[in-house]
């Protein structure tokens, strides 16, 4: 019989956390980002993590509220956005920042997943994502304290491939439309962006999901073995969702 893998609470959830870990975090902008396990990271008090994800929230919002509060320490990420704290923050040399290209991330997660310890990509190739250079982090007046180095570079069938490390992270937070007691997932729509990738990533994955229910094997996009922990919201936190930038006509 599988293992029931619901846990009673947020706290229970984030069993074993500790200062310096690395997360890695669903969710793209603020569609299907973890907002109850983000807030209850914050509340643990916890500092100085590490963090994987597409984007570091927004000013306020999402991952944002621990990058404010000085929590984190490094971030690895595709896209820094309209969050000018993070800006700040590593022009300052207070963040450690790796900027990768999102595919490239995409597949460092999922690579980590699957047990494969790197790949090679023409993503980045001929640019300072290959060749080394890009600013890790700053010195306080905005010179370049710590620099990335070349990655191995080799051609395959006369075109040229950069290697890219997968990614392992020591926890997982991700957000799922639809769980069951057993980790198996179910996303929506937008929402199923990085998710699914950094729950592969992490040695410990905690799911926030909006409804516990059965499922039939044909329609999950992820399945339990990536999963240790499931945390079932309430209707309330469930419907709670940001609009990062509101449009009308």
């Amino acid at each position: 019989m599988p293992r029931d893998k619901v846990v009673a609470t947020a706290a229970e959830a984030l069993a074993g956390v500790r200062d310096g870990a690395s997360f890695a975090v669903g969710g793209f902008g603020l569609s299907g980002i973890p907002n109850v396990l983000i807030q209850a990271l914050y509340d643990s008090g916890v500092t100085g993590v590490g963090v994987v994800s597409n984007n570091c929230g927004v000013d306020g919002g999402g991952l944002g509220i621990l990058l404010a509060a000085g929590r984190i320490a490094r971030v690895t990420a595709s896209y820094i956005g309209d969050n000018k704290e993070f800006a700040r923050q590593y022009l300052s040399g207070e963040l450690e920042v790796e900027l990768t290209p999102q595919g490239s991330l995409a597949e460092r997660l999922r690579a980590g997943g699957a047990g494969i310890p790197a790949f090679y990509t023409p993503a980045g190739v001929g640019t300072p994502v290959a060749e080394g250079g890009l600013p890790l982090r700053h010195h306080p007046d905005g010179s370049v304290a710590v620099a990335s180095p070349p990655k191995e570079v080799r051609e395959f069938d006369g075109r040229t491939y950069v290697l890219e490390h997968a990614i392992r992270t020591d926890f997982a937070l991700v957000r799922a439309a639809k769980g069951d007691r057993y980790g198996n997932l179910v996303f929506n729509k937008a929402a199923r962006n990085f998710n699914p990738l950094a729950a592969m990533a992490g040695r410990v994955t905690v799911a926030e999901v909006e409804e516990l229910t059965e499922l039939d094997p044909d329609e999950v996009h992820l399945p339990g073995v990536f999963v240790q922990r499931v945390l079932v919201l309430t209707p309330e936190q469930a419907a709670d969702k940001s609009i990062e930038k509101r449009t009308t006509s």
